[in-house]
């Protein structure tokens, strides 16, 4: 497993995305289901059987309410990148999703970049999503890897207009073209006809329908040979790895890479709270992390990495067995314990001795600068603000998502609509809180009684897929400072794959500065760059 490791970065004026798995934006869209329609029968003194027939006002009536069509806009840009000129097509809009009885079920929103004049058969592509559940794509797309990219100050609150837009010199197109893909009830996706919201909201049922977007794409699009890679963030990672094995296993479709962006892969592993030592001990290094860079250590290393490698030593070796023991543990070692989590994250024994040595990380947060009436952030621990109650034990909003979301908002709404020409009624849904309903369920592969596990661990996918396909690369990006998805509980994800080692060589772990979005901040954003290109120029051959 290669591995790369960023130096640490100084900051001295701490000041989001959206908080991925929960921050709400806008209302979710209603599915428009199928009305049921009644001709209405002949008199019966009728003799004409035209009078049987809709007349033209009922027939206008009936096509009122018919499902309504897919549609896209076409338009042709260039960019500069590099220096040199590159032109390429843009494709908005929707594509129409039918069942095996070729019934409609979901209209399908994206919107694809492609090279002018490049081979269909040989250019890569790469297909990118959000997470959430119920995260657009759009924070993916103006962020870094779109031609366009919205302009945000790091560390600042980006909630003053006039928002800006400018070319984006760090987008993946001069690599491979690209589809931004929104999963049904978020963007202009939504369930039409036959569809419901349970046939896709849930683990499964989303690997399903966005496994038979791609399909229907390269089918449509003439891109069966292409070389092809899939991105995805947060959420996007327990997608990702489920679609890579749905693909080949179900279609045949063999990818030449996985990208996975602060993946969320495992729902156990990757949420304390759960009473489950796992991720108490892999949030521990971010909260570390989290101290360090807001100056609330009483004994401050001057370095982060050094400080970082002690802490998951002290993680893996110290507390993690002291969890493991519960009752059992020594009050030698628990004292042990309670001295090291107070050194380490700035929080005091006591507090630490009343949470029984495991907190979460809205319990972090709030507690962490409580006496200054600062909140960090969680999707970005870099990310300040305002405590809006001194007394809670629980964050009520992320600063991040304040800082971030409203300049990503209006940009793209103003770019999809004035740029890319798109017309539509339908709002934008930039985060549906579809995590609501979300069917957290999945069919593992590896589950030998059947059935489906309450709890979705598609690391497990992953590994089925990298096994069956082991030409198949995999490139893991990752940031200090995210609690939404802690870099620990990442790389514990991939040290825990089930394969062989041969196999394993193919996984890149890169590093960044930065949180969950770690492209918002101007140094990770050119490494993220350079990270995903040498991963596609690599891979694409």
């Amino acid at each position: 497993m290669a591995e790369s490791r960023s130096p640490a970065a100084t900051y001295t004026s701490p000041m989001p995305a959206h908080a991925i798995r929960f921050t709400k934006v806008f209302a979710l869209i209603a599915g428009l289901a199928l009305l049921a329609l009644t001709v209405p029968a002949a008199s019966a003194g009728s003799a004409d059987p035209q009078d049987a027939k809709p007349n033209a006002e009922a027939k206008a009536a009936l096509d009122a309410k018919a499902p309504p069509s897919a549609r896209v806009w076409v338009s042709k840009h260039e960019i500069k990148i590099g220096g040199a000129t590159l032109p390429y097509t843009a494709t908005a809009g929707t594509m129409l999703i039918t069942n095996d009885k070729d019934e409609p079920m979901a209209l399908f929103g994206f919107t694809a970049y492609v090279k002018d004049g490049g081979d269909p058969r040989t250019r890569p592509i790469m297909f990118a999503y959000n997470g959430g559940p119920g995260s657009a794509s759009a924070w993916l797309h103006m962020g870094i890897l779109g031609p366009k990219r919205t302009v945000l100050d790091d560390l600042e609150a980006n909630t003053r207009g006039p928002f800006r837009t400018v070319e984006n010199e760090f987008t993946i197109l001069d690599r491979s073209d690209l589809v931004m893909i929104d999963p049904v009830g978020t963007g202009l996706s939504r369930p039409i006809g036959k569809g419901e919201g349970k046939d896709f909201w849930g683990v499964d049922q989303d690997i399903r329908s966005v496994s038979d977007f791609i399909l229907r794409y390269l089918t449509q699009y003439g891109r069966w040979a292409a070389p092809k890679f899939i991105l995805g963030e947060s959420y996007g990672g327990m997608r990702t790895a489920g679609v890579a094995y749905e693909l080949l296993t179900k279609h045949n479709v063999a990818l030449n890479g996985v990208v996975l962006v602060s993946p969320y892969l495992d729902f156990a592993g990757g949420n304390a709270g759960l009473n489950l030592s796992d991720a108490y001990v892999n949030f521990l290094p971010t909260y570390a992390a989290t101290a360090w860079y807001h100056h609330a250590l009483s004994n401050r290393p001057a370095e982060l990495q050094p400080f970082l490698r002690e802490v998951e030593a002290f993680a893996q070796d110290v507390y993690a067995p002291v969890l493991f023991k519960g009752e059992r543990a020594a009050a030698a070692e628990r004292q042990t314990v309670l001295l090291g989590l107070a050194r380490y994250t700035g929080l005091s024994t006591d507090y630490w001795d009343k949470a029984n040595l495991r907190i979460d990380e809205s319990h972090f947060l709030q507690e962490l600068m409580r006496h200054k009436g600062v909140v960090a952030g969680r999707v970005d621990t870099r990310y300040t603000g305002g405590t809006l109650n001194a007394l809670s034990e629980m964050t009520p909003y992320d600063p991040y998502g304040s800082a971030i979301a409203p300049a990503i908002v209006a940009t793209f709404n103003d770019y999809y609509r004035q740029e890319l020409k798109v017309e539509s009624d339908h709002p934008y849904v930039l985060s549906g809180n579809l995590w609501e309903d979300w069917d957290n369920r999945h069919a593992q592969p590896d589950f030998v009684l059947g059935g489906k596990v309450p709890f979705a661990n598609t690391v497990v996918d992953l590994a089925h897929a990298m096994t069956l396909n082991p030409k198949m690369k995999v490139l893991v990006q990752t940031g200090y400072f995210d609690l939404a998805c802690p870099y620990r509980t990442v790389e514990y994800a991939i040290e825990h794959l089930a394969v062989a080692p041969a196999v394993r060589g193919n996984v890149t772990l890169a590093y960044y500065d930065a949180g969950h979005m770690m492209y918002v901040h101007p140094p990770s954003m050119e490494k993220f760059k350079r990270d995903l290109a040498g991963f596609v120029d690599a891979n694409a051959r």
